[in-house]
C-alpha cells in the first residue's frame, strides 16, 4: 500500500474539473427538485394524490421507483432521485476507477509507476479512496441541499447516505469489471451492463415481484424509506456489498499479469481491412460498438419515458392545479410540455456521448496513436474532422433514435421527434466548445465536461434557482425552442447552428497549427 497517499492527491489533481462539474450538477438538481415540488403542492391531499397517481403508472414505478409513503413531501420530492439519479451517482464512481486502474494499464502508465517505491495494491486503493471521498462529499452536499429546501432533516440525511452507499458500491462494480477485460472499453461496457442489470431487477421488482426490489442496490434506496419509520440497518448493506466486490476483485487481480484481463483478448486479423484506410473510417470503426450500446440504451429510455407522458393529466388533476392546466391550454398542453422537458434532459444525456467522443481523440494523443496515424499520409484536418464527425452526427442520430422511441411509447403523432431535434442545435454548440478545447490543448479536452455541468446548471435548473436572464441566456439549451409545447421558432436555431458551425472550424484551424502531444 507504499504510496496510496502520494498517488491520491495526483489522482485528485487529475480530476479537478471532472468530479466538481459532476457533484455540483447532480447536488443542482437534488436542489432543483426539493425546491420545486413544496409549491406544486400546497395541501397535504395534493401530495397524496400526486403520490398515488405516481404508483398507479406501472412505467413511472418502473422508472423512478413507488412511493412508499404517500404523505411525504420529502419522498415525493426526491422520487426521481432516489432511483434513477442514483445511476448516474453510480456511474461517477465508475468513471473514477476506470480511470485510474484499467486505463492506467492499458496505456502502460501503472507498470512506470509500479516500477517506482510503490506498492502493488496503491493504485487500486487510491482509486477506490478517491471515489469513497467523492461520493460521500456528494452525500453530504445532497443531504445539505434538502434541508435548505425545508426538508426534514433525518429524511435528508439519510437520502445523502443513500447516494453515498449507491456511489461506494459503484466503485466496487468498477474494481471488479476492471479485472475482466484489459481493454478500458470493455470494462466501461462490463460496469454498464452490471448496473443495467440491477436497476432492471428493481424495475421489475418494483412493478411484479416485490422481492427482487431487496435483492438490488437500486431498490434499497426505496426500501430505505428514508422519509418515514426509515431502515436504518439497511445502509450497512451498501459498504457490504462494496467491499465483497472490492475483495472478489483484488482475488481475481492476483491471478492475473499486469495489463491483462482474465478473459483473454481475441486476436486480431494480420491485414487491417481496406474500410480503415483513412481517419474518418478508423475514428467510426472506434466509436461504432459505443454508438451502438447508446442506441438501444437511448431508444429504452425513449419508449419508457414516452408512455409515461399519456398519464401526465392523472398525476397532476388537483384542484390547486387544474387551474393551472387549463390557462396552458389543457391536458393534451401539459402533456406537450411534458414531451419538451423530457427531450431536454435526453439532450443532455446525449450530450455525454458526444464530449466521450472528443475526449477519447484526447486519450488516443497522449498515447502516441495520434501521431502514429498522422506519420500516415493522413491530415490534421482530416483527423479532427472525423472526430468532430463522431461526435456531431452520432449525438444528432441518438437524438433522432430518442424522439422516434419516444413516439413510439407515447404512440400519438412525431411531435417528440420535432422537440428531439429542436435540441440538435444546442448539444452542437456544447460539442463545439469541446472540440475548441481539444483543438487548444489535448488535455483540456475534458474541460467539456464542466462546460455541459454549467450549460445544464443555467439552461434546466437555472430558472428555478431564480437566477438572471442574461446568466441563463449563457446556456444553449435556453434558447431552444419549446416545441411542441410552443411555435416553433427558427431564429434561435439557425443561429446556435452557425455558431457550432464557427466553434467547428476555428477548431479545425487551430489544431493544424499546434504541437500533437
Amino acid at each position: 500500500m507504499r504510496g496510496t497517499g502520494l498517488l491520491l492527491r495526483f489522482a485528485l489533481r487529475r480530476d479537478r474539473v471532472l468530479l466538481p462539474a459532476w457533484i455540483l450538477l447532480l447536488t443542482a438538481m437534488v436542489v432543483a427538485s426539493a425546491a420545486a415540488t413544496g409549491p406544486l403542492y400546497d395541501t397535504e391531499a395534493a401530495q397524496v394524490a400526486a403520490a398515488e397517481a405516481l404508483n398507479a403508472s406501472p412505467a413511472i414505478v418502473a422508472l423512478y421507483g413507488p412511493v412508499l409513503d404517500t404523505s411525504s413531501l420529502g419522498e415525493l420530492s426526491m422520487t426521481k432521485l432516489t432511483v434513477l439519479y442514483a445511476v448516474f451517482v453510480a456511474f461517477m464512481s465508475v468513471v473514477v476507477v476506470r480511470r485510474h486502474t484499467r486505463v492506467e494499464e492499458e496505456s502502460g502508465r501503472a507498470e512506470l509507476v509500479g516500477a517506482t517505491a510503490v506498492g502493488p495494491d496503491a493504485q487500486v486503493a487510491a482509486a477506490l479512496v478517491e471515489a469513497a471521498l467523492a461520493s460521500v462529499l456528494l452525500g453530504i452536499l445532497a443531504a445539505a441541499g434538502d434541508i435548505a429546501c425545508g426538508l426534514p432533516v433525518a429524511g435528508s440525511v439519510l437520502f445523502g447516505a443513500s447516494w453515498t452507499g449507491i456511489g461506494i458500491v459503484g466503485a466496487g462494480i468498477a474494481v471488479l469489471a476492471a479485472q475482466v477485460s484489459s481493454s478500458a472499453r470493455t470494462v466501461g461496457f462490463v460496469a454498464s451492463g452490471a448496473i443495467g442489470v440491477l436497476y432492471l431487477v428493481r424495475a421489475v421488482g418494483d412493478t411484479t415481484a416485490q422481492w427482487l426490489s431487496w435483492l438490488t442496490p437500486f431498490g434499497w434506496g426505496t426500501q430505505l424509506s428514508a422519509w418515514h419509520e426509515p431502515r436504518v440497518w439497511l445502509l450497512a448493506g451498501y459498504p457490504v456489498v462494496a467491499l465483497a466486490l472490492t475483495a472478489a476483485a483484488l482475488a481475481l487481480r492476483a491471478r492475473r499479469d499486469l495489463g491483462a484481463g482474465i478473459l483473454a483478448d481475441r486476436a486480431g486479423p494480420a491485414r487491417g481491412s481496406a474500410r480503415l484506410r483513412d481517419a474518418m473510417a478508423l475514428v467510426w470503426r472506434q466509436q461504432g460498438t459505443a454508438l451502438g450500446g447508446w442506441t438501444v440504451g437511448i431508444a429504452a429510455i425513449g419508449v419508457l419515458m414516452g408512455s409515461i407522458v399519456p398519464s401526465i393529466g392523472d398525476l397532476l388533476d388537483q384542484d390547486s392545479t387544474r387551474p393551472i392546466i387549463e390557462s396552458m391550454g389543457g391536458v393534451g398542453a401539459l402533456q406537450d410540455s411534458l414531451v419538451v422537458a423530457l427531450a431536454s434532459i435526453v439532450a443532455v444525456v446525449i450530450a455525454c456521448f458526444g464530449i466521450s467522443a472528443v475526449t477519447r481523440a484526447a486519450g488516443d494523443e497522449h498515447d502516441g496513436r495520434t501521431e502514429t496515424v498522422l506519420a500516415t499520409a493522413t491530415s490534421r484536418a482530416a483527423v479532427l474532422v472525423a472526430v468532430a464527425s463522431a461526435s456531431l452526427v452520432g449525438s444528432t442520430w441518438l437524438l433522432v433514435v430518442s424522439g422516434a422511441a419516444t413516439a413510439l411509447g407515447r404512440g400519438d403523432g412525431l411531435a417528440p421527434v420535432g422537440a428531439a431535434l429542436a435540441q440538435a442545435p444546442a448539444v452542437w454548440v456544447v460539442l463545439g466548445v469541446a472540440l475548441l478545447l481539444l483543438s487548444v490543448r489535448s488535455r483540456w479536452a475534458v474541460a467539456g465536461w464542466a462546460v455541459l455541468a454549467a450549460c445544464v446548471t443555467l439552461g434546466q435548473v437555472g430558472a428555478s434557482l431564480d437566477l438572471p436572464g442574461w446568466l441563463l441566456g449563457v446556456s444553449p439549451f435556453h434558447h431552444v425552442p419549446k416545441y411542441p409545447a410552443e411555435a416553433f421558432t427558427w431564429a434561435p436555431e439557425v443561429t446556435m447552428a452557425l455558431l457550432a458551425t464557427l466553434l467547428v472550424v476555428t477548431a479545425e484551424r487551430r489544431y493544424r497549427g499546434r504541437d500533437i502531444g
